[in-house]
């Protein structure tokens, strides 16, 4: 199996090194982390490059583009920025594909959002000809112009299996442990997911409120259950959820893991929805 672990190791590292120096016994704070999983490789990054990858991919989906093009962008950024929205980089590049406002790209702002960033990038990928037949680095190479031509095939591995959870052709295959406090809590917590969802996947997206902290998001089948399932996962924990179900299998904050809960929902034409909970306000 392959994998690569791009965030997370150092401040563990450190911790061992404090506790030797000092003869104490020293409990590094346990970091969050995501994990998306295949049959044969393995991904592990943390939860900010997580939620810029899952937005790579929505808006890709979105726009109806294969499969091979959310991929490509996701190799590309992993190589420009490694899926951080950088606000600084090579000259006026910015954000997570390096983009440059002096090179017709948009402007600063514009490219501080990943929503655009991805958006941009897609619509010039699909003015290369014959895109699909080219490999990851000469399709992200003709987009970018990079000086470095051949690195973004380093990530295709990685890129495949990002893309493989996030265009949902794999359930389950998106995870994150998360040890932090939630970012928000309550029915403020649950209209600003509903507002981040939309952002990504369009104002038209159905969703119905369920008290003050449910919230359901229906779907149309497998693959489309799988992608706003990984989504929420990617944006588990700046959003404040504690819990997500789609079908028989159930993703909570307490295991980190998606576990399956009986039979899921009864037999029926209609395909199945992701139920999500936030965590309650606090009284």
């Amino acid at each position: 199996m392959r994998g690569r672990i791009l965030a997370g190791a150092v401040a563990v590292a450190t911790g061992l090194t404090l506790a030797a120096c000092t003869g104490t016994t020293y409990h590094p704070p346990l970091l969050s982390s995501c994990e998306a999983q295949t049959s044969d490789s393995r991904f592990e990054l943390n939860p900010d490059q997580t939620a810029n990858a899952a937005t790579i991919a929505a808006v890709g989906v979105r726009r109806q583009l294969p499969d091979r093009a959310v991929v490509v962008a996701l190799a590309t950024a992993l190589q420009e920025s490694k899926l951080q929205n950088l606000t600084g980089g090579d000259r006026d590049s910015i954000g997570i594909f390096q983009q440059r406002p002096s090179q017709g790209w948009g402007k600063p702002k514009q490219l501080a959002d990943p929503r655009y960033a991805a958006g941009v990038f897609y619509d010039h990928l699909v003015q290369v000809p014959n895109w699909q037949q080219l490999s990851v680095t000469e399709a992200a190479q003709a987009v970018q112009r990079s000086a470095a031509p051949d690195e973004y095939q380093k990530w295709a591995p990685e890129a495949e299996t990002l893309g493989t959870a996030f265009v949902g052709a794999a359930g389950g295959a998106l995870s994150c442990s998360l040890h932090g406090k939630p970012a928000q809590r309550g029915a403020k917590a649950r209209d600003a997911l509903v507002a981040a969802m939309r952002l990504d996947w369009g104002t038209s997206l159905v969703t119905r409120s369920d008290g003050a902290t449910g919230l359901t998001v229906p779907t149309d089948g497998q693959r489309s259950g799988w992608q706003f399932a990984h989504w929420l996962v990617a944006y588990a924990e700046q959003s404040g959820i504690e819990q997500i179900q789609y079908g028989s299998k159930r993703w909570t904050v307490s295991s980190g893991s998606w576990k399956t809960v009986g039979d899921g929902q009864a037999a029926s034409d209609t395909p199945p929805p992701v139920v999500v909970q936030v965590y309650p306000a606090k009284h």
